[in-house]
């Protein structure tokens, strides 16, 4: 049922009340490319906080006051419009207190944008390995709760989320730290 929810979606393009709608059924926000733009401040390079394979992650500053982080896809990703709202989909309804939010999306035009929760620490690789401006001093229990809580949201993908999802990329830079120290994948 959620599948077909996106098909909707994705033939009634012009329709953008309809889009609003489908998402938020899924219980994620559809953005526009414009707001986005203006709470990165304009994608501005001094509001980079990450990239990969996938595509640059920006902070941003929601109208309402809300930190987030602004993922914009690649666009060399092989990854098509149904493709990434499938992903949308299951993300959205996969819930655990160790995996990152996700907060809502932005398909419109050629972008293709992801939407999370803001996490004050950065990853695990920033605040074991960072400059002194991004290091986090973690004593060995501190350490022993963020490698437990790691294990509890891969767990919890492995064997508790259904469909289950396989986290192909586990590495520090993806473990992210939030302001209490709690890892979220």
């Amino acid at each position: 049922m959620g599948f077909s929810c996106f098909g909707s979606f994705l033939q009634c393009k012009d329709n953008r009340e309809t889009q609003v709608q489908e998402l938020a059924t899924n219980n994620v926000t559809l953005f526009s490319y414009n707001s986005l733009r203006s709470a990165t401040g304009h994608f501005h390079p001094s509001n980079k906080i990450g990239g990969g394979g996938f595509g640059v992650v920006y902070k941003g500053v929601l109208r309402d006051g809300r930190s987030v982080a602004v993922k914009c896809l690649s666009a060399e990703s092989k990854q098509g419009t149904r493709e990434l709202l499938t992903e949308i989909n299951m993300i959205s309804n996969t819930r655990h207190p160790n995996l990152v939010q996700l907060i809502g999306c932005c398909v419109e035009g050629g972008n293709r944008i992801l939407v999370y929760e803001y996490l004050e620490n950065n990853s695990l690789a920033s605040a074991l390995l960072g400059s002194k401006g991004k290091c986090v001093p973690l004593d060995w229990p501190k350490r022993a709760a963020i490698c437990l809580g790691t294990a509890s949201g891969l767990a919890f993908l492995h064997e508790d989320a259904e469909p289950p999802i396989v986290h192909r990329d586990i590495k520090a830079s993806n473990v992210l730290i939030d302001e209490n120290l709690h890892p979220k994948i």
